[in-house]
């Protein structure tokens, strides 16, 4: 299982690859799996606040990225 910093790298790699913001405060949740489905994370950049924003849900067993997402503004 991947730890939170090293899930957080993931997503921020991820968003200078694809030439997103990665803006801070960051909300990071750490999901239980049910009926045999992995734990995962899911990160929010900007959380909290109004503006950009980039969204992730990374898999807490291997390290794959889910799902992610963009709200430039």
């Amino acid at each position: 299982m991947i730890e939170r910093a090293d899930a957080i790298e993931i997503a921020r790699s991820r968003a200078i690859e694809k030439g997103w913001g990665f803006a801070e405060p960051l909300a990071v949740v750490h999901r239980r799996g049910w009926f045999g489905r992995p734990d995962r994370f899911e990160i929010e950049t900007n959380a909290g606040k109004r503006g950009t924003k980039a969204r992730f849900v990374i898999d807490a067993t291997t390290g794959k990225i889910i799902s992610e997402g963009y709200i430039p503004r």
